[in-house]
């Protein structure tokens, strides 16, 4: 008995981890400011994450696993973030959805974000900042960026990226509730 409790406590472990910790838990924190940069926080457990960094290189070309290294084939962004026109496509390889038996992810949308949009190789409160900034975030407002983080597809199949990636951490709902709990604070960046 003893020993499925140690396994289950281990489980358990793990589950907190990796998941994220739910809005209602950062109700303690009276100071506003301190509330709203510990939501984002914790947000940034998933913008951080390889599943979104990925996709989200700072050059041309997209990194891949959780070491996030470089793209294998060579691909690059391309003038619309779906591959060099007249090279590879990502749409060559990423199909509609994943494709388990070669470890190849899809989705029908599947592309880098736009240049604008890179997040590698910058701090959490850099990226906070260009969220927050339309002429870096793809043109969205708050409500948008809302909706983005927590209904979209294409950021949804980081928590079923199949094979054998690792998902973001928590499930979109979750991430979609902290973020929208940070826009309501105030979206207030850590320093």
């Amino acid at each position: 008995m003893l020993v499925a409790t140690n396994a289950v406590d281990r489980a358990v472990a793990a589950t907190a981890k990796d998941g994220l910790e739910p809005v209602e838990s950062f109700n303690a924190i009276k100071d506003q400011r301190a509330r709203s940069v510990a939501l984002f926080e914790e947000a940034g457990k998933v913008i951080q994450s390889p599943r979104c960094l990925n996709c989200h290189p700072a050059g041309d070309r997209p990194t891949q696993t959780e070491a996030m290294r470089p793209h294998i084939p060579l691909v690059v962004r391309g003038p619309d973030g779906f591959g060099a026109e007249g090279g590879l496509r990502c749409g060559t390889c990423h199909h509609a959805t994943n494709f388990d038996p070669a470890n190849v992810p899809g989705h029908p949308e599947w592309h880098l974000a736009p240049i604008e949009m890179a997040w590698q190789g910058k701090s959490l409160g850099q990226i906070c900042e260009q969220l927050k900034d339309p002429k870096r975030n793809g043109g969205m407002d708050m409500a948008a960026l809302v909706h983005h983080m927590a209904e979209d597809s294409l950021v949804g199949w980081g928590w079923h990226p199949g094979g054998d990636r690792k998902p973001a951490p928590g499930t979109q709902a979750e991430f979609g509730q902290l973020f929208k709990a940070w826009v309501e604070s105030g979206a207030v960046c850590p320093g």
